[in-house]
């Protein structure tokens, strides 16, 4: 299972980390959430991530419950939307919620460049 860092010392996981979480067995890593809005989805993504748009948090708060024991990465553009999503969750008693630093577009600066930018 992978190691999340501790919850009370950050709120963000490097990119690097979650292109070596996708790379195990979906079992064995936390859930990896897009919030990014349909148009943006349709741009880009990130092979092996779950898609729940950010304004869809508050009505699938139960059933991300059900799966935190996993630990939850929120992903976006730049890393912004994530992070509010990430401290949404952590309010909410998910405490192993994080956002994914820089967001889609690190990820394509630093992991692959084959995701387009925009």
């Amino acid at each position: 299972m992978t190691h999340l860092p501790d919850p009370s010392e950050t709120a963000e996981v490097a990119p690097q980390d979650v292109a070596e979480w996708l790379a195990s067995p979906q079992d064995d890593h936390p859930l990896v959430l897009d919030c990014r809005e349909a148009e943006e989805l349709d741009i880009c993504k990130i092979r092996g991530t779950d898609w729940l748009p950010l304004g869809r948090f508050p009505e699938s708060i139960d059933s991300l419950a059900d799966v935190s024991h996993r630990g939850i990465v929120v992903l976006c553009h730049h890393g912004m939307r994530s992070l509010r999503a990430a401290m949404f969750l952590r309010s909410h008693g998910i405490h192993r919620a994080f956002s994914m630093s820089g967001g889609i577009d690190a990820w394509s600066r630093l992991i692959d460049p084959e995701v387009p930018r925009y």
